[in-house]
Formats: C-alpha cells, sequence, structure tokens
C-alpha cells in the first residue's frame, strides 16, 4: 500500500481558475472557506524542482524547475548565481523536462522532455546539453515510442541506460488509475519494463535485460562492463514484493544471473525486499538495502552487502535504530548513507569492518525530508565526495535547493562538513506558511520510542482548547517528515494536528518496522492513541473533539481504529480498506500482503480476519467521510462501498464519494481540491464547538 496522502498533496504551479475551486455540496461555512481559499493561493504559487544534480567537479548545479507553463532544466553555479535556461528546439505549453544527470566528464547533461512532442505530449525523449556554454542548447538524442524513465549514464561516458516499456506510453505502477479490467483479466495490458543501453553518439536503444523480468532499479559496475538491477516477472506492478537482485553482463543477449533472492535466503534478510543497489568502486562487492518495505521508492532498512561473485549476503548494520534509505559508495571500505531518524534525515559514513560490520560517524542531520529527484533522501554527490546538494522543505519553508560541503580526507572520504547545507535558490522565499509552527514529540509505550509531528493551530493562543486531528500515513511502512504544506489545512483552520510515526514506520530501525507484521491496526493503535495521551498532557487539546485521517493506509487505519476505541469524533478515510480477506482478491498487488502477514489469505484466513474493520462494524459509531478513485488498484473502491454500506446499515452518519477516473494517488486538481473542501467540512460539522 502507498505512502501517498494526495488530501494535501501540494497543487502544481499555476492557480486554478475560479470554476474549479466552487465549494462542493455540504461545503464549509464562510470562514473556513476562506482559510481553504488562501492555502490553495499559498500552494499555486509554490514553484517545485523536479530533482538536482551537482557536476563532478562541485562548481556547477543543474536543476528542474516547474513552473507555470511546465517544467525546464537550469543551470547555475555552485552558489546559485549565473542561472542559465537550458533551450530546446521546441517549447509548449505543459513541455517538462525531467531531472538532468551529469556525464562522467562533466561536459554534458542528460534528460528526458517531452519538448519535441506535441502532438504526443506524453512522449519523453532523451536530450543531451552543453553544460559550460553560456546560452546552453540541447539536442535530440533518440525518438522514442514508449514510457522511459530512470536516465543514468554509464562510467565512461559512452552509453546512457534507462528503464524503458516498449510500445506503451502509459505510466505504469500501482498508483496509476487502472485500465479498464475486460477483456482476458491476467493476460492483456501486461508491460515488459527493461533496462535498454542508449549509443550517446546515435541514440540507437538496446534492450540489455530480457523480456521475461520488469526492471525497477539498476546500477552500472565501475567498468560499465555489468550492470546489478531489481527485477521480477511481470506484472511489474504487483510483483516487487518478490524481486530479487541479478547482475548481467551490459551487452544485449546476455542472460542475467540471480545474486540475491530473499526467498531463499537464510537470516534477517529473508522473505523481505530490495532496493537501491550499489556497486563498490573496485567492483567485487554490490551494497543495497534490505527491509520490510510496503513500496517500491519508499525505502528502509538495513544496509546488506554482497560479494559480487555470489554467495550469502551479509547485515552490516544489524541493530541500527535508523532506516537507511538511500546509500553511495565513497571507497572500497567506506558507506555514505542516508537514513530516517526519528521523524528526521540522517546522513552518516559507514566504515565497513570485513563483511559482517559498519561503523557509524554521523555527518549532518535535517529536521525535513530530502532529495535529489533519483530515490527517497538521496544526495547529489560531487565525483571528488565533498560537494553535495538536494532538494529541501520543511514545514515552514517552501522547496529550495541546498547545497553543502563535507570535510574529506587524503582518500576523499567525509569524515565532517565543511560548510552546512544551505540554500542557494530563493525562488519561494516570499511565500510565508498561512498554518502554524510544528514541534517533534516523542514518548515510550510498551517498549518503543515513538515520534510524530505536532502542527499547532495558527495563531495558536495557549490559554485556550483546541480541538485535534490524528492524520496516519499511508504504508504501512514508512514516516512523516517535515514537507511544506503536509496537513497545513487543519493548522490553518484552528486544529492540533498529531502526524504520529508509530510502530510499523520507518525511522527507528528494522526490529520496529517489522513490529506490524501479523498485526495490523492492534499495536500501531495503541501507540497512537498513546501519542495522543501525551500531547493532551502537554498542550490544551479538547479530548471530547479528536478527528482521525489517513489516506491509503492510513486510510485502513482511518476505518479500523473506530471500530476498537470510542476516542474519535470524527474520521475521513482516503482510499481505503474494510476487509482484508475480499481485499485479497480485489487489489491488483496482492503480492505485498505476504510479506506482511505471513501467508496468504487462503492459507491463513484467520490472521487476515483479525485486523478487518468489517468484521467489528457493529462497534463503530464515528461519523465518516469516505473518499476513493474510481479506478483505484491498490485500494479498489468496492472496500470503502461496503464499509459506507455497514455504517449506513445501523445508522451511523456516513458519506461516500467516489472520482471518476481516479487511481489511487489523484492527478486532477479538482479532485485534490474537492478532497480538501469535504474534509474541512466533515470535521467543521462534528468537531465544532457545539460538539
Amino acid at each position: 500500500m502507498k505512502r501517498l496522502h494526495p488530501l494535501f498533496a501540494v497543487l502544481a504551479a499555476a492557480l486554478l481558475p475560479a470554476s474549479a475551486l466552487a465549494a462542493p455540496a455540504g461545503a464549509p461555512t464562510d470562514s473556513v472557506h476562506a482559510h481553504i481559499s488562501t492555502i490553495l493561493k499559498t500552494l499555486g504559487k509554490t514553484r517545485h524542482f523536479s530533482g538536482v544534480a551537482v557536476s563532478p567537479d562541485g562548481s556547477t548545479l543543474a536543476w528542474t524547475l516547474r513552473g507555470k507553463k511546465g517544467a525546464r532544466v537550469q543551470l547555475a553555479d555552485r552558489d546559485g548565481r549565473n542561472v542559465r535556461d537550458v533551450t530546446l528546439p521546441a517549447r509548449f505549453k505543459g513541455c517538462n523536462d525531467g531531472r538532468p544527470s551529469w556525464s562522467p566528464n562533466g561536459q554534458e547533461i542528460a534528460f528526458f522532455s517531452n519538448c519535441g512532442n506535441k502532438p504526443h505530449p506524453d512522449q519523453e525523449d532523451i536530450y543531451l546539453a552543453s553544460a559550460h556554454n553560456t546560452h546552453p542548447k540541447a539536442r535530440r538524442l533518440t525518438h522514442l515510442d514508449g514510457y522511459a524513465h530512470n536516465l543514468a549514464w554509464a562510467p565512461h561516458g559512452n552509453r546512457l541506460g534507462m528503464l524503458y516499456v516498449a510500445g506503451d506510453r502509459h505510466r505504469g505502477g500501482a498508483t496509476s488509475a487502472s485500465k479498464a479490467r475486460v477483456g482476458v483479466i491476467g493476460v492483456s495490458g501486461v508491460q515488459h519494463q527493461r533496462l535498454f543501453a542508449v549509443n550517446v553518439n546515435n541514440g540507437q536503444a538496446s534492450a540489455l535485460t530480457p523480456k521475461s523480468l520488469f526492471v525497477y532499479e539498476y546500477n552500472w559496475s565501475p567498468s560499465a562492463a555489468k550492470v546489478a538491477f531489481v527485477a521480477a516477472p511481470p506484472p511489474g506492478e504487483n510483483n516487487w514484493w518478490v524481486a530479487k537482485l541479478y547482475t548481467q553482463p551490459s551487452q544485449p543477449g546476455k542472460a542475467p544471473s540471480v545474486l540475491v533472492d530473499p526467498g531463499t535466503v537464510t537470516g534477517s534478510l529473508h522473505g523481505l525486499q530490495i532496493a537501491v543497489p550499489r556497486w563498490s568502486p573496485d567492483g567485487s562487492r554490490v551494497a543495497f538495502i534490505g527491509g520490510l518495505m510496503s513500496d517500491h521508492g519508499a525505502t528502509g532498512g538495513d544496509i546488506y552487502v554482497v560479494s559480487a561473485a555470489g554467495g550469502a549476503p551479509a547485515d552490516v548494520t544489524p541493530g541500527i535504530h535508523t532506516s537507511p534509505s538511500w546509500l553511495s559508495w565513497t571507497g572500497n571500505q567506506r558507506l555514505l548513507v542516508s537514513a530516517i531518524a526519528s521523524g528526521k534525515t540522517r546522513v552518516s559514513s559507514f566504515t565497513l569492518h570485513g563483511m559482517h560490520t559498519a561503523v557509524e560517524k554521523p555527518l549532518m542531520t535535517q529536521a525535513s525530508g530530502l532529495g535529489d529527484g533519483t530515490v527517497a533522501s538521496a544526495l547529489s554527490l560531487s565525483a571528488g565526495n565533498n560537494h553535495f546538494a538536494f532538494v529541501h522543505s520543511s514545514f515552514a519553508k517552501a522547496p529550495e535547493i541546498f547545497v553543502g560541503r563535507f570535510r574529506t580526507d587524503n582518500a576523499h572520504q567525509p569524515v565532517g562538513m565543511s560548510q552546512a547545507p544551505h540554500a542557494v535558490t530563493h525562488v519561494n522565499a516570499a511565500l510565508k506558511p498561512s498554518w502554524g509552527n510544528a514541534v517533534s514529540v516523542e514518548w515510550t509505550h510498551e517498549g518503543y520510542h515513538v515520534q510524530g509531528w505536532l502542527m499547532l493551530p495558527a495563531h495558536y493562543d495557549p490559554h485556550k482548547t483546541y480541538p485535534m486531528i490524528v492524520s496516519v500515513h499511508g504504508g504501512p511502512v514508512w514516516d512523516v517528515r517535515p514537507a511544506w504544506g503536509g496537513n497545513g489545512l487543519y493548522s490553518a483552520l484552528g486544529y492540533f494536528v498529531l502526524m504520529p510515526n508509530p510502530r510499523g514506520s520507518l525511522g527507528e530501525g528494522e526490529a520496529y518496522t517489522k513490529a506490524v507484521r501479523k498485526d495490523m491496526g492492534y499495536g500501531d493503535l495503541r501507540d497512537i492513541l498513546a501519542g495522543v495521551d501525551a500531547v493532551e498532557k502537554r498542550y490544551p487539546v479538547d479530548d471530547k473533539r479528536l478527528g482521525l485521517t489517513g489516506w491509503s493506509y492510513g486510510g485502513f487505519m482511518s476505518m479500523f481504529a473506530p471500530t476498537q476505541t470510542h476516542r474519535f469524533r470524527a474520521a475521513v478515510a482516503g482510499a481505503g480498506l474494510s476487509d482484508w480477506l475480499s481485499y485479497y482478491g480485489e487489489n491488483m498487488i496482492d503480492q505485498w500482503m505476504l510479506p506482511f502477514f505471513g501467508a496468504s489469505v487462503y492459507d491463513d484466513p484467520a490472521v487476515y480476519a483479525k485486523s478487518s474493520a468489517i468484521n467489528f462494524v457493529k462497534q463503530d459509531t464515528t461519523p465518516t467521510l469516505l473518499v476513493v478513485g474510481e479506478r483505484d488498484a491498490e485500494c479498489p473502491a468496492p472496500q470503502s462501498f461496503e464499509f459506507w454500506h455497514a455504517l449506513r446499515a445501523q445508522g451511523v452518519p456516513t458519506k461516500l464519494v467516489v472520482y471518476a477516473g481516479e487511481g489511487h494517488g489523484f492527478h486532477k486538481q479538482k479532485d485534490r481540491i474537492d478532497v480538501m473542501r469535504r474534509s474541512a467540512a466533515w470535521f467543521e460539522k462534528y468537531l465544532g464547538d457545539s460538539h
């Protein structure tokens, strides 16, 4: 289940027309309507960075900035000065460039763009541009027909790698709106995503991996003679949870070899997921992150190292109390690691001792999520491992490009900070949040250290009491870290907002994450309720006016929790599920459930029934609004129908809204706004002063 929470996903840069802001039936009061309009204007003015890359010598930055007419690549000096646009042969409204990638010699950047395909704006091609011209111009390298992404240079610079679905421009993935489920189910419409190599001189693209494997991510070996990649048989949206790590010579027609199969290994990696494979500089080993993960891209776990010749992978960070989510080799015995740590991001250097242990040296901590546009929590590093860049945002600050510098030793290993990360862009500097401040809150419960973020009401007065809304993240394996706009609506409307990271979340170590297995909705709910108690001891929260909301797994919790407790007086469940048994046969990603429940629903129905809200719905008296996409493949609409029907049958106030054409992640601005308005009206009705 995805980590998405589209209720408050930041809107695109362009403001919507007045007609799109029209209030739905059952709209909030004029005062609430005004607050929503203010937030929409703030979010609508926000400009976003799709990614950033620092040049190999650390002197130049390349980033993609989204504006009102699309997204374009820009170059700038390391300090953010001398910004210049990369021009393309043609541009049109809605023309979008992807994250740029530097050639190994630092002379060129490569990126995807749809700017040459106005008749087919969903088709992207590779463009190359000289990085050192005063007015850089890009040339089109390819003429593709299919969905292409994950661009990466081979180490010697004569080839580019990309993941490619030939002949199908539909962006795959379980969060996208599913195609109509008609015809011979399970046979038609299966995508084959393969690793392709593109010749930089002539644009010729050649498939490296076989059609029998759907490739999720890859990494070139230092000599470019081999590739390591994570793959599983198609359909790709379903089988990532059983994917294996492969290596293969980087030539067409060569056969891959399984390097790590989590389904057959013994030890801590058995049955878990693997991500972010990275070759060591000498090509002798591959490091990767292994752990219990809810989704491809929502990475967290322990660091494993395996010999490139084969053998058992070694967990080099057993017992660590953070969740590494990105790594890069900085030497044959050193790794630079970005980890989720109690709701923050911690970057550390790890020194390997043999194949079994790694010693951590923390270098910096950011009270935010961060990334470079490749994978979650990634930094863009210069070749000397000293200069770095990332996109930063927080609850209080809109996105900007940050740069910093590590202090390195004679072997180019980061050993400390030479320059703390700081903003070098100021495109959103004028934006001020209309919501309140946020603080980190921590509590201990049943032997676990639990952390969450508490957003204070706008214009907070400690002498007044306020209602509080608990917002549960998706996953269950993910986390809440500060991000611009996240849950700002409720704070602006005068609510406390608690965003907990209960057991099952990332950020406290793998044992903490695994604690949710076979226990969906129980231990994590107890952690959340303990967090509510902890907040109420420190802040003036009215316990009689508690609300609950979430999307995906948070939507499940917004259905399940009111069947277990009457603490919450109103709930808004987005893209949730009510019956794990029927859900198993309805969703298109049933493979994700095996690591979490230990068996299929056919082999152990009791463990699924135990956590099904529908089995306890007679205990539910909480007014509940349910919203879901018509073509949600991850949490299909019938799950919301089932819960709505049960609540209505026993007289509990409820409303179900199904959004035409939407998938698990809502992509239409008008639908996102409609959900915001409806949720605000629902909580105002049931958590208002009269209640």
